[in-house]
């Protein structure tokens, strides 16, 4: 965050198409921000969190009840989206599941399968784990509620088709691996084919004006994409967490690659 946040301060809008987690969106705090995610479970999680707070809290302060009481809970929470009526759930309800999950699976994993079922296992936490997370819940919310923060859920080249002269994007989209491709965070993916379209995109942004900052791992594929001269890639080294042998966890090298006009 340090290397990125002097390159997206003191633009006229920040965008966000691949918000995820939010930790730079919300730690820049601008008052006219647009996040977006492909992922719906995701968005209507930041829907809940800022419609309703305490519905969500309360929610979430059953389910670590329930989590510390019955040691199948995990498993009996997790599978809900496999039944029929999983759909005609309350929003909030489904929001409550997802954090719940997240919360309590193996390294806060995202991670779903071919069919959009999450199905990462139980994590083994050597603690309690705050999973209602009130203070945190609360505060988002009123942040989300206070500024001009637009909340979106569609394709990244439908989120950036209104951007105009001035305004900063900062794309964090799952990352390529030189062997094993995109880790999946939806059903179908994000594949080479992707990361190319968000390219040209990049390059149709910096000639409307914009500013575009991408993240990603440092592949060859990644380097060759953003060789030309409107991009300029610095080097970073970022903790892995994933990892089931703790003492396998190392850092790896990423890249920061910074487009305008030259």
């Amino acid at each position: 965050m340090p290397i990125i946040q002097p390159k997206l301060n003191g633009h006229n809008r920040y965008y966000e198409p691949f918000v995820g987690g939010g930790s730079v969106a919300f730690a820049l705090e601008y008052n006219n921000t647009i996040i977006n995610d492909l992922n719906s479970e995701l968005i209507n999680v930041y829907k809940a969190i800022k419609e309703k707070p305490s519905l969500l809290t309360y929610l979430l302060t059953i389910h670590e009840d329930k989590h510390y009481s019955d040691s199948n809970y995990y498993y009996d929470v997790r599978q809900l989206d496999r039944l029929k009526d999983y759909k005609i759930l309350p929003d909030v309800v489904k929001a409550s599941r997802i954090i719940y999950l997240n919360k309590t699976c193996f390294n806060g994993l995202y991670r779903v399968n071919s069919k959009g079922f999450f199905n990462v296992p139980k994590g083994k936490q050597l603690s309690k784990v705050d999973i209602a997370m009130k203070d945190k819940i609360n505060n988002l919310s009123n942040y989300l509620n206070s500024n001009n923060v637009v909340i979106r859920n569609e394709d990244f080249r439908k989120c950036i088709s209104d951007c105009r002269s001035g305004d900063v994007i900062y794309f964090d989209p799952p990352y390529d691996y030189e062997n094993s491709g995109f880790t999946s965070y939806v059903k179908d993916g994000f594949n080479k084919k992707d990361l190319l379209d968000l390219k040209k995109n990049c390059d149709e942004l910096i000639e409307k004006g914009c500013f575009v900052v991408i993240s990603n791992n440092d592949t060859e594929y990644v380097r060759q994409l953003f060789s030309d001269s409107k991009y300029t890639i610095k080097e970073v080294l970022a903790k892995r967490s994933i990892n089931s042998n703790g003492k396998k966890r190392s850092n790896a090298k990423e890249v920061i690659i910074y487009g305008d006009e030259k």
